[in-house]
């Protein structure tokens, strides 16, 4: 996960606030295609994407958005259905 902006709860423990977008580790940018370091977005590895999710709670609690086109690309990857099915194929 990767936030514009960190929060700490009262066991001082670092969270994610603001807007939230998937970051996967080792790479040096987000699902969405937006550069960590030009836009000042601070990751936090230890988190997966359903901890972030404001519907979900937990570590949710300072996060004001989540970034659609990430939560396309995860979403769509983790699905076991396809994205489009072809209805009527040609003969």
């Amino acid at each position: 996960m990767a936030a514009t902006d960190d929060a700490l709860d009262e066991d001082l423990v670092r969270m994610p606030a603001g807007e939230v977008h998937a970051w996967y580790r080792g790479q040096n940018g987000t699902v969405c295609g937006l550069s960590l370091h030009r836009s000042r977005l601070r990751t936090f590895p230890g988190l997966v994407w359903a901890d972030v999710q404001p519907a979900s709670g937990g570590m949710a609690d300072h996060v004001q958005a989540v970034c659609p086109r990430c939560r396309a690309g995860v979403e769509g990857r983790t699905s076991k259905r396809r994205g489009w099915t072809r209805e009527s194929p040609r003969p």
